[in-house]
């Protein structure tokens, strides 16, 4: 959903430069918890309104893209307003606890998820996890002729066949995770194959549906927009498929969705009931089976979208939350190689 612009610069440290943000719905009377989110504004809408049911908290939401939001935290020290930030993806979340400006998360509501989806620091909680996958439309390309690996993409065999998202903020950590498994090196020599090779969209959602039209043969996505637009189309109007690389390979890469409390939060009692209510089993279950949100639950116990492939047959490559790291290399890999 969310993107790096290519007007984008990098600050000193490489953070990326804020934009503004997109006002959400008016909050209830009295004083709302502000959360800074950077997810799908439908999931936001639905977890924000069944914690006030719950809890008579209000919320005012932020929405914006990640890598800007994450800056816009960044800038505002200790004077930000948000007590509360929701992203898509690790790295932003990695950036901020790297400066020293999230709270540390309640032990027991991080006992509600596997370690290995939190921050090692034990400061930011890990909700959801999406995978990454390669659409293909069986009309241009059949399913024995998929590649075994990512990284073969940008052999010359796939040029104008393959469609890509390089700004898109779910792109930057499998860029992140190729450096990390192979080298910078290796990051940039396929980040230059796809280059030549690619035909280049905004965001995933514009890859899935060039590739759902027969626009081009192939596309790296989330399985979360596949899923989202069979089900907004239909089963029967719906001709792209969707193909796992082999196991290990780092185009198998889950990406954690997850939240934190910031530390300058002066309502931090408030922040911390919001991040354990992401994780209750009503939440997790209810946002399993809504025809909005086509993500993993990271709570154990709780069955995925039926549209998603189980959890458990996903085998995605040996790299860490850390490993994949905050988005700074992959933002100068892609300007190092023309995409930004």
């Amino acid at each position: 959903m969310f993107r790096l612009s290519r007007r984008a610069v990098l600050l000193g440290g490489g953070v990326l430069l804020a934009a503004p943000f997109v006002a959400s719905r008016a909050a209830q009377a009295g004083t709302p918890l502000v959360l800074y989110a950077a997810q799908h504004e439908q999931v936001v809408d639905m977890i924000t309104r069944a914690f006030t049911k719950s809890t008579g908290i209000a919320v005012r939401t932020r929405f914006g893209e990640a890598p800007e939001i994450a800056n816009q935290i960044a800038t505002e020290g200790r004077h930000s307003p948000a007590d509360v930030y929701f992203t898509e993806n690790s790295p932003e979340l990695l950036l901020l606890d790297e400066r020293h400006m999230l709270a540390p998360v309640e032990k027991s509501t991080l006992a509600q998820v596997p370690a290995r989806w939190s921050a090692p620091s034990g400061n930011w909680l890990g909700v959801l996890a999406r995978d990454s996958v390669l659409a293909y439309n069986p009309r241009l390309v059949t399913a024995d002729a998929l590649p075994a690996s990512l990284l073969d993409l940008a052999a010359p065999a796939w040029k104008g066949r393959v469609a890509f998202a390089p700004t898109d903020a779910d792109t930057l950590p499998v860029i992140g995770a190729i450096a990390a498994l192979k080298g910078r090196a290796a990051a940039l020599a396929w980040l230059r194959g796809m280059k030549a090779n690619a035909k280049i969209y905004d965001d995933d959602e514009g890859v899935i549906a060039a590739v759902d039209r027969g626009a081009v043969a192939t596309g790296i996505v989330n399985s979360y927009y596949w899923c989202r637009l069979r089900t907004e189309q239909g089963a029967a109007k719906t001709a792209s498929r969707l193909h796992r690389f082999s196991p290990d390979d780092v185009g198998n890469l889950i990406n954690v969705s997850g939240a934190a409390v910031l530390a300058s939060s002066r309502r931090q009692a408030e922040a911390q009931r919001f991040l354990a209510f992401l994780v209750s089993a009503p939440m997790q279950m209810a946002l399993a089976q809504s025809d909005i949100d086509f993500e993993y639950p990271l709570r154990p116990g709780i069955a995925a979208n039926p549209l998603l492939a189980p959890f458990a047959s996903l085998r995605p490559p040996p790299v860490t939350i850390a490993g994949i790291g905050d988005d700074r290399l992959a933002a100068r890999l892609l300007q190092d190689v023309g995409l930004v």
